[in-house]
């Protein structure tokens, strides 16, 4: 085996190389189906998902979700961080969000955070999620998190100080309906 090749074993194989993102939303007159019909949607029901912290593996890969879910098995121990929400009123927006935070230096881990909310648009639920993971990386690399400027100036700082290359989220919102319980969930799907 040459030198420069290296095996996973032990705790390595612990560490996801590669993670994708989906959603999706479920509607059902019971809670628990209509969760299993939004991971239905989002296209991981058939994975045994365990929910994880917030940690973005150091040089994981994002890969696209058709490809990662090619590269799982049914019944397979699959990790994630998953955000979820349900709600069973009529006209009640239900919103689930996953942000995800990448240092520049890649050996570095970066950070997702999960934000459920009631009433507030995909936006505004995608950008706090995106906010939240973004400065739990920043307080990590010894930057200070002001609560008084805005993320967007913050954000700019940190790509000025080439600490913070990238932010991005996944949401998925739907609207109540009378007696159906209504779930969203959004989800960073880790592949081995």
């Amino acid at each position: 085996m040459p030198a420069t090749a290296h095996v996973a074993t032990g705790i390595d194989a612990m560490v996801p190389t590669r993670v994708f993102f989906t959603k999706g939303v479920g509607r059902h007159k019971e809670k628990l189906s209509s969760f299993e019909l939004a991971l239905r949607h989002a296209g991981i029901s058939q994975f045994n998902l365990v929910r994880v912290s917030s940690i973005f593996p150091p040089g994981c890969k994002i890969i696209p979700k058709d490809q990662g879910i090619e590269l799982l098995r049914g019944g397979e121990v699959v990790y994630c961080v998953m955000a979820d929400n349900a709600c069973d009123e009529a006209e009640r927006l239900v919103v689930a969000s996953i942000g995800l935070a990448v240092p520049c230096d890649r050996t570095h881990y970066g950070y997702l955070s999960e934000h459920h909310a009631h009433g507030a648009t995909m936006k505004k639920c995608g950008d706090y999620a995106e906010d939240l993971a973004a400065s739990m990386l920043a307080t990590t690399l010894g930057l200070e998190d002001e609560d008084n400027v805005s993320y967007d100036e913050k954000k700019k700082q940190w790509r000025m100080m080439k600490m913070i290359v990238r932010t991005t989220s996944i949401t998925q919102s739907s609207i109540g309906k009378k007696d159906l319980w209504t779930t969203c969930v959004a989800a960073a799907v880790f592949v081995p």
